[in-house]
């Protein structure tokens, strides 16, 4: 359950590539300015799945610095009946421009079982620079934010890609420029806790950790509609394996038309 949010926005994979000129200045074409995506996060060390959290992404159109943004908030908690054992109250928020959907601030806030920390970024698309409590850093033309990579990852066209190609962006944590890729699966039915879905799937390659183990182990599944919404994640971790799911949404900006059947 350590680092219980990043196990939904899958910010470990890392890998040396620079980021393609095709993705700077992308534009918004999957999400709404007032989406709300709720996760729960099973959880399974002998095969049998609890359910061991949740996780909510809620979007606002604001301004900053006289700027439109999207501000984005992702807040991860255990449930309580799990508190005792690793107690998990993360919350990360990103605001990036409606314009180009680069990031302008970051700030995370995490309690992971009494491991706490506080990061606060300022980026500076002018200069190319993210400010952080340790300093300046210089940073890649089009570099994200843990949050900003999600929903501009969404907009990725997937049709112009063929099963196994690697699409690479870069990523700023921690104090640190990750170069990153997803690689494309091509598209499959999943089937998850809320239904079954026409998916579109794809690979992080993924850093030796606490949590996961390198390599390309994790999968993730998004809607093959417009909103690209992720739907399902699954990852072997350090001790079980955890599966992610969508079960709730509000305010899509388009219909989930990749919908096959919902549970009851």
């Amino acid at each position: 359950m350590r680092r219980f949010l990043l196990i939904i926005l899958s910010i470990s994979f890392y890998f040396k590539l620079s980021a393609g000129d095709d993705f700077c200045g992308i534009r918004n074409t999957a999400f709404s300015p007032n989406e709300i995506l709720i996760y729960n996060v099973f959880y399974s060390v002998i095969g049998i799945y609890v359910n061991a959290g949740t996780a909510t992404f809620s979007m606002h159109l604001e301004k900053l610095n006289n700027k439109p943004v999207y501000h984005v908030v992702g807040e991860g908690n255990s449930n309580s009946s799990y508190d005792w054992i690793f107690k998990v109250r993360d919350r990360y928020e990103s605001y990036f421009d409606t314009a180009h959907l680069q990031p302008l601030k970051f700030i995370r806030n995490v309690d992971e079982g009494g491991y706490k920390k506080i990061e606060n970024v300022t980026f500076n698309q002018q200069t190319n620079t993210a400010t952080t409590l340790k300093g300046d850093f210089k940073v890649p033309n089009c570099v994200q934010d843990v949050l900003s990579s999600i929903y501009y990852a969404r907009n990725i066209d997937f049709n112009k890609y063929k099963i196994d190609d690697k699409i690479p962006f870069t990523m700023f944590l921690d104090n640190e420029v990750y170069n990153l890729y997803i690689r494309y699966l091509g598209k499959e039915t999943v089937k998850t806790r809320y239904g079954k879905f026409h998916a579109i799937k794809f690979k992080p390659l993924l850093v030796k950790g606490t949590i996961f183990e390198g390599g390309e182990k994790m999968n993730v599944w998004v809607s093959d509609d417009p909103n690209h919404i992720p739907l399902r994640i699954e990852s072997p971790i350090a001790v079980g394996s955890i599966k992610v799911d969508m079960m709730q949404y509000r305010n899509l900006r388009y219909p989930l038309t990749s919908t096959i059947s919902v549970r009851d």
